[in-house]
């Protein structure tokens, strides 16, 4: 989990890579993560000569980086990683928690766009078992899963739309997520800006703690 995109794209995720030996990452349909070792030291000199000009991509590291040479910070976001700790299950159950697929893609991408719980595209439900509420037929929040590393299962696009937030919502499904996946055999983590005080109070109630600092570097390459 020290380094999560890198361990994933080895791991659970190794299907979506399309790096080489050195450097994974995943095609910007479906993520702009890219890891790779942490100690090897022209990871983005060689994302670099591997990606086009212009690709946006996004670097999650515990500590603080330097912005690698013919490298364009975007943004920066300090987050915290979270690990299930202790966990009392609950009923989940909202009667419109419903199993969302390809034809939910375009309501997806504007609700995360509204919300911006993370990066959303066209293929980021490949990464699987996303699920949504609707009301009046519009889809108002959801959850998703992103990285597996080994025993290990991210959940990921939480969110709600504005307009209904206090309905119970994420907490609903977020432990439908959790039950998912400890059911899977995995254990759930997460990540969330530091900042977020609304989402770090449901996820501490409901027993995630903090594992570490979590650093994303948005960036161009120029």
């Amino acid at each position: 989990l020290n380094n999560p995109v890198y361990s994933a794209l080895l791991s659970g995720d190794a299907h979506f890579n399309v790096g080489n030996d050195k450097v994974k990452f995943f095609d910007k349909q479906v993520s702009p993560f890219v890891g790779f070792d942490e100690n090897y030291k022209n990871g983005f000199e060689d994302l670099n000569e591997l990606l086009p000009p212009g690709r946006k991509i996004l670097y999650a590291n515990p500590r603080q980086i330097k912005i690698p040479k013919n490298w364009e910070l975007l943004a920066y976001v300090e987050g915290c990683q979270f690990v299930l700790d202790s966990y009392n299950p609950q009923d989940a159950s909202v009667e419109d928690i419903v199993s969302l697929s390809k034809v939910n893609i375009k309501e997806m991408i504007q609700l995360t766009a509204l919300t911006r719980p993370g990066p959303f595209d066209e293929r980021t439900i490949e990464f699987g078992h996303y699920f949504g509420i609707f009301e009046a037929g519009n889809l108002v929040a959801m959850t998703g899963q992103r990285l597996h590393i080994s025993n290990f299962t991210e959940i990921s696009a939480v969110c709600t739309h504005p307009d209904h937030l206090g309905n119970g919502y994420a907490g609903a499904l977020l432990h439908q997520q959790i039950d998912l996946i400890l059911k899977m055999g995995k254990k759930p983590f997460l990540h969330v800006r530091a900042d977020n005080e609304r989402a770090i109070k449901l996820y501490e109630r409901i027993g995630f703690k903090v594992s570490r600092p979590m650093n994303f570097y948005f960036l161009k390459n120029v």
